[in-house]
């Protein structure tokens, strides 16, 4: 999957790009089929809501789980990131968000790179998330909330908050989100199963509880340019990754013929 001169030239103005069904309905259901096995799992990676039930992320599912192993070396998803990046990446981080229907948490305002950045040290933002929706991603079941043109402002003040949810983030002052959300207003990227979800590192994003009935799961694969690998190790190396190896991307039908 290559991309466009066209979506090179959005992603780079506006931050993000959504590409609409680039996975087919069987290869959806090969990874559907593990969530259940890999959602009843009580190990360190698999980070619960506050409920102590609903799985709000398993952290690494690609290194105890086949399908999502061979996800986590799909063409359509590491070749798109490889082009923008200009290169070789490395996966550093890897997570499966569950935000299950009634009790999906909030993830507040908050930048990617600001965390890599802090809690990891990787010197510059030549790393991006590249996300897949296994579920249909609505108004009502807690999509992501994009700032456009949120990526240039570069790495913005933000605080520690290790209290509001159940997952530590650096989160943004409410004045400095209204002040960008007054320059770039707000999207919500919403899509059927198999559509890809590409946003920078710097993009300043948020999802808000999911109250509905229906569960919104998103397979994020966070990738990174072989050279700006992390210089950092204070986090588990489930959540920063420490193999710094290129991705070698499978063949194109590698979940449907492993």
């Amino acid at each position: 999957m290559k991309l466009t001169m066209d979506q090179l030239v959005h992603f780079d103005t506006e931050g993000w790009l959504l590409l609409e069904n680039r996975f087919s309905q069987a290869e959806m259901d090969v990874l559907k089929d593990e969530l259940p096995r890999i959602f009843a799992m009580r190990r360190e990676e698999v980070w619960r809501e506050k409920d102590g039930e609903a799985v709000r992320t398993a952290f690494a599912a690609h290194t105890y789980n086949e399908a999502f192993n061979r996800l986590g070396r799909h063409p359509r998803l590491i070749k798109p990131v490889m082009q923008l990046l200009d290169g070789p990446v490395y996966m550093h981080q890897y997570k499966i968000n569950g935000k299950a229907a009634f009790n999906g948490d909030v993830w507040q305002w908050h930048q990617d790179y600001g965390t890599w950045a802090r809690d990891d040290l990787m010197p510059q933002p030549r790393a991006m998330n590249i996300a897949l929706f296994l579920d249909e991603v609505t108004e009502f079941n807690g999509p992501l909330y994009l700032i456009p043109r949120s990526h240039k402002q570069g790495v913005i003040e933000a605080g520690h908050d290790t209290a509001t949810t159940s997952y530590p983030l650096w989160t943004l002052d409410k004045e400095r989100i209204r002040e960008l959300a007054n320059e770039g207003g707000i999207v919500a990227p919403k899509g059927e199963p198999g559509s890809v979800l590409m946003f920078h590192s710097n993009m300043v994003h948020a999802s808000a509880p999911n109250i509905s009935p229906w569960d919104r799961v998103i397979v994020y694969l966070s990738l990174c340019h072989v050279d700006n690998h992390i210089r950092q190790f204070k986090r588990p190396e489930w959540i920063a990754h420490r193999d710094f190896a290129p991705i070698e991307p499978l063949a194109d039908d590698c979940l449907l013929a492993p």
